[in-house]
C-alpha cells in the first residue's frame, strides 16, 4: 500500500553501529511510494557504505558539505528546501549534541540548521551514554525546539549492555512517518492532561508525596500536540521541560491541581487524568515547622480525603469531556482497572503494574492496558513517548 505515495524523506545516517538498519528502513520507505535522499556523515561510512544506499535509494549519496559538484547541482540548500520530513537514523550522541549546540560543521547538521521541514530525531547509543545527563538535556533541547523524538527502544545493545538506547526497528520508524503523514486525527480538538505528583504540606518545609515523575503525562501532552490537538497541562512539582506548543498551569497539592481541572476541565473535548494525586492530606498544616522532641519517638498525623479529580471531572452534567483515568497498580490490574472504569463513570482508563521493575514511575519506558466498556488494547512495553503516541491515536478513535 502507497501509505506515504510523493513524500519526499531526507534520510540522515550518523556513527553508530544501527546504521546498518538504514538499507531496510530506506528499502521499506519505498515499497511505500516515498522518494528517500540519503545523507551521511563520515563516521556512517565507517558502518554502511555510500554505494550500498545508493542501491537502496536509487539516488546519489551526499556526503561532504564542500563537494562542488554537488554543489553545482543540488546545492545544500536546495536539498533542504527538497525534504517533507528529515529523519535523522541512528541519531547518535555525537549527533545530537551537535544539533543541540546549533552546529553547522558539515553536510547533515547543517541541513538541519537550513531546512524548514519537520526533523524526526531516532536515538541510538549505548545504554549508559542516553542515560548521561548532557544526553538527556540535549534532548530535551531538541523537543522544546520542536523536534520529534522517536525512541529509543531498549534491550540488548550490541555492546552487550541492556538497556535504552536501541534505535527502533525498520518497520516501527515507518509506521512512525506514516503516522506523522496521516492527517491529524486530534486537529480541532482540545485536550487537557494532569501529570506528575502532589505535595501536601505537613508545616512549612515537610510534605508527603510519590514517586511519579511526570514522564507519562508529559509524554501525553507531547503526543496530542503532535496529532493536532490544543493541549493544556496541569503539571505538579516536576523537572520537566515543557513540551513545545503545550499550555502549561503548574499546580502543587491536590486540591490546587482540582481546582485547575474543574476549571479547565468544561473549556476542552478530553480530560486525561494521568497525574498521581495524593489521596490523603493532612488535616491541619502547621504554620511552623513541627520540632523533633527527645521525649516522643513519633509524630501523629491525621489524614483526610482529598477530593477525586477523575471523578469530579466524570461526573460533570454540562460541557463533560471525554474521560481517561490512569491506574496504577500492584496487583489484579485488570480487575482494578476495569472497578474504577465503571465506579468513577470513565469513557476509558490506562492501566500499568508498577510493580514490575523498569516501567511505570521514575522509568522511560512503560507497559499498559487501554479498557473501555466493550473492548481492550494491550501496548507492550516500549519508551513512554511510543506509548503516548498509541493511547493517543486509541482516544482519537473513540472520540
Amino acid at each position: 500500500m502507497q501509505t506515504l505515495a510523493g513524500k519526499k524523506i531526507l534520510l540522515g545516517i550518523s556513527g553508530g553501529i544501527a546504521a546498518y538498519k538504514c538499507a531496510e528502513l530506506t528499502r521499506r520507505l519505498i515499497e511505500r511510494g516515498a522518494e528517500v535522499q540519503i545523507v551521511m556523515t563520515k563516521a556512517a561510512k565507517e558502518f554502511i557504505t555510500p554505494l550500498t544506499m545508493q542501491a537502496v535509494s536509487g539516488r546519489p549519496v551526499s556526503d561532504s558539505l564542500l563537494d562542488p559538484a554537488a554543489e553545482a547541482s543540488m546545492g545544500h540548500i536546495e536539498l533542504a528546501k527538497w525534504a517533507d520530513l528529515v529523519l535523522l537514523a541512528p541519531a547518535t550522541a555525537d549527533l545530537i549534541a551537535r544539533m543541540s549546540a546549533g552546529m553547522g560543521n558539515d553536510l547533515l547538521t547543517t541541513l538541519v540548521l537550513a531546512t524548514d521541514a519537520p526533523v524526526a530525531v531516532s536515538p541510538a547509543m549505548n545504554q549508559q551514554m542516553y542515560l548521561n545527563l548532557a544526553t538527556q538535556e540535549n534532548i530535551a533541547t531538541l523537543k522544546r525546539r520542536g523536534m520529534h523524538i522517536w525512541g529509543p527502544a531498549a534491550g540488548e545493545q550490541a555492546c552487550g549492555d541492556v538497556g535504552p538506547g536501541r534505535m527502533l526497528e525498520p518497520m516501527q520508524l515507518v509506521e512512525q512517518c506514516e503516522q506523522f503523514f496521516t492527517a491529524k486525527p486530534l486537529e480541532g480538538k482540545s485536550v487537557v492532561i494532569t501529570a506528575g505528583p502532589t505535595r501536601e504540606a505537613i508545616d512549612p518545609v515537610r510534605y508527603i508525596s510519590n514517586h511519579s515523575s511526570g514522564k507519562m503525562g508529559f509524554a501525553l501532552a507531547q503526543a496530542a500536540q503532535q496529532l493536532g490537538a490544543q493541549v493544556t497541562l496541569i503539571a505538579g512539582p516536576v523537572s520537566l521541560p515543557t513540551p513545545f506548543g503545550v499550555k502549561r498551569i503548574d499546580v502543587d497539592s491536590a486540591l490546587s491541581m482540582h481546582a485547575a481541572a474543574m476549571e479547565q476541565a468544561t473549556e476542552h473535548n478530553v480530560f486525561i487524568g494521568c497525574a498521581a494525586v495524593a489521596d490523603y492530606r493532612p488535616d491541619t498544616i502547621a504554620e511552623q515547622k513541627i520540632k523533633k522532641t527527645d521525649d516522643s519517638d513519633k509524630m501523629t498525623v491525621t489524614m483526610v480525603k482529598n477530593p477525586d479529580i477523575i471523578a469530579s471531572v466524570a461526573a460533570l452534567e454540562q460541557s463533560r469531556p471525554f474521560t481517561v483515568g490512569f491506574a496504577a497498580e500492584t496487583q489484579d490490574v485488570a480487575h482494578y482497572a476495569r472497578t474504577k472504569l465503571a465506579k468513577k463513570n470513565l469513557d476509558m482508563i490506562c492501566a500499568n503494574d508498577v510493580s514490575v521493575e523498569g516501567q511505570g514511575f521514575n522509568s522511560n519506558d512503560n507497559a499498559i492496558t487501554v479498557y473501555w466498556k466493550d473492548g481492550e488494547q494491550s501496548l507492550t512495553l516500549a519508551s513512554k513517548q511510543l506509548i503516548a503516541s498509541q493511547i493517543m491515536a486509541t482516544i482519537a478513535d473513540k472520540l
